[in-house]
């Protein structure tokens, strides 16, 4: 399998294979803490081989810095079936995600992985939001 996109992103949508994403970003600011964010999405591409034809389980994690869960993981069931007349196949997976809570600012990561294997991190900071400037 080969990630072509791995974003968190304000929204995203798939029209008939063409994956559309609104707002990639990778820090918020908050006002205070905790905080909640009111809506985002996760958008991710995937490309599989067709060695890898078959049912497969794709699990992502929402953690903090010291690895505490932000929500509970979503595990999604993947049934690779390929065409006769190709080699790759591309799925476009999107997770929309609304009142995700941050306790305090830092670092966080989206974690993904396919069948028990870490293939890729979202990495996201949250931070204060800067007052006003004298």
């Amino acid at each position: 399998m080969n990630i072509q996109v791995a974003v968190i992103c304000d929204a995203a949508a798939d029209y008939g294979g063409k994956l559309n994403i609104l707002g990639a970003f990778d820090t918020i600011f908050a006002n205070s803490f905790p905080a909640t964010h009111p809506q985002c999405a996760i958008a991710l591409r995937l490309v599989f081989q067709r060695i890898e034809e078959g049912s497969h389980k794709l699990r992502m994690n929402f953690v903090d810095a010291d690895g505490r869960f932000v929500m509970p993981s979503i595990d999604l069931p993947v049934d690779v079936v390929f065409p006769t007349d190709a080699s790759d196949l591309v799925r476009n997976f999107i997770f929309n995600i609304q009142q995700l809570k941050f306790d305090a600012p830092g670092q966080y990561a989206i974690d993904l992985a396919l069948d028990g294997r870490q293939e890729a991190s979202i990495l996201l900071r949250v931070q204060q939001q800067p007052g006003p400037r004298a």
